[in-house]
């Protein structure tokens, strides 16, 4: 892994090249998404089965569209039990960790009649997306469902596509049960998306679809946006790791290399103040890296978008991590939660060596959805308050408009809306 000095001009070019990751020539991938989006419009059904048929090769119809309770049960009866109790503790920390989420509505009464509040409001149907093929995310599942049933949203749905048996992988059922999703339809891709957003005559109309998909997935969201709320574009999954001379140099080549194995367009730093450690994390990666499964995906990883840079202080260190505003960061320094109250820009931020990122991908309790490319700097990670409304409570008695009414009607007047300030004005004639 190559190991650069931190200066302005190459912490400039680490994020240019960061934001080569963003796929830019949209124009194939683009016009294909439109015309499934219009297809699922227009045909429903119809559309959907044939899409199901070519590209998961498997065949679905009406009556086994709809995931069956006893296809969830024989999916418990397939897995192995301890991963069962393992994904039932994880969702226990993820839902114990997103109740104190949790908003209340208020309201603000004075004595001369005014009341102002905020009710607050659960989505009423929300559509999950989990990826299918031939990777499972389980954790996924909890992660997107938990929150919504924490926000009290009484309609979950869920699609997923299925193997050319018909069947839905057995990990992403049970944990869909586990979490408390209420319906599971066999369809994936756009075609999905598609259906979740503008309905069909058995997928009802959602509110909101989360959930992570490829480059059509990611487009039919966008493409959907405004029509339905979605919780964000996600990019390709990214650490940085922020470490002193007290860091352990195994911890941090291992945590760096749990994230460039998702895929090729990963990203893993190391901003450390010690050249040691530098050196010393680079001959771990090597090691590692030759002995992994996934050997090839890693290595392309970090020959594009891995780096260690030698800052030549802490505070140039923190600085550069605050501008590129990692989805994960972990701390690795002889007072973790010191350097933590500098960090401004971060999805998740893990602190000590015992705190590896993958705690919070599976077991921690915190959202493992987080915003990537940047975007940590106005973004946050998925919450009970995406399945939300927040509505304002006004009410006024006319003791308490009769002192301000001719204040509003200046204002109306000021802005030439003389019928915005007649309505305040007749209440007092």
């Amino acid at each position: 892994m190559k190991i650069i000095t931190l200066t302005n001009e190459t912490k400039q070019n680490l994020l240019e090249n960061l934001l080569k990751r963003s796929t830019t020539d949209y124009g194939e991938y683009e016009k294909i998404v439109d015309s499934i989006i219009q297809n699922v419009k227009q045909n429903k059904e119809e559309a959907i089965f044939d899409y199901n048929l070519k590209f998961d090769k498997c065949t679905i119809t009406k009556e086994n569209f709809q995931v069956t309770q006893e296809e969830i049960e024989d999916a418990y009866k397939v897995l192995d039990k301890q991963f069962i109790e393992v994904m039932r503790r994880s969702a226990a920390n993820i839902r114990t960790y997103h109740e104190k989420q949790k908003r209340n509505s208020w309201f603000d009464a004075k004595e001369d009649g005014t009341i102002l509040g905020q009710k607050i409001t659960p989505m009423q149907t929300v559509g999950v997306y989990v990826p299918g093929g031939k990777a499972a995310y389980p954790s996924t599942t909890l992660m997107n469902v938990i929150p919504a049933k924490v926000a009290g949203v009484p309609n979950i749905i869920m699609t997923t596509p299925a193997g050319s048996d018909g069947k839905v992988n057995p990990a992403t059922l049970a944990a869909a049960d586990i979490a408390g999703v209420d319906t599971i339809f066999k369809v994936g891709g756009a075609q999905a998306i598609a259906a979740m957003a503008y309905g069909t005559e058995i997928i009802p109309k959602v509110d909101k679809i989360v959930g992570p998909g490829n480059i059509y997935v990611a487009l039919a969201k966008r493409a959907v946006y405004g029509h339905v709320s979605i919780d964000s574009i996600a990019g390709p999954s990214e650490i940085l790791v922020l470490a002193d001379e007290s860091a352990t140099p195994k911890y941090v080549a291992t945590d760096l290399l749990s994230q460039a194995e998702h895929d090729e367009l990963a990203s893993a730093i190391l901003i450390t103040t010690s050249t040691e450690l530098a050196e010393k994390v680079s001959i771990e990666i090597d090691k590692f890296v030759n002995v992994l499964e996934r050997r090839e995906i890693i290595q392309k990883s970090l020959d594009n978008y891995g780096y260690i840079l030698v800052a030549p202080d802490m505070e140039t260190a923190i600085e550069a991590a605050n501008e590129i505003a990692s989805e994960h960061l972990e701390i690795l320094t002889k007072n973790p939660f010191d350097t933590m109250t500098k960090i401004k820009n971060a999805g998740a931020i893990f602190l000590g060596e015992y705190s590896s990122e993958p705690l919070g991908d599976y077991f921690a309790g915190p959202n493992h959805v987080l915003p990537t490319n940047g975007t940590a700097k106005f973004f946050s990670p998925l919450n009970v308050d995406d399945y939300i409304k927040k509505s304002s409570i006004i009410s006024y008695s006319k003791e308490a408009l009769e002192k301000v009414h001719n204040d509003i009607e200046l204002f109306a007047q000021k802005e030439g809306l003389t019928a915005h300030a007649n309505s305040i004005r007749v209440r007092f004639e």
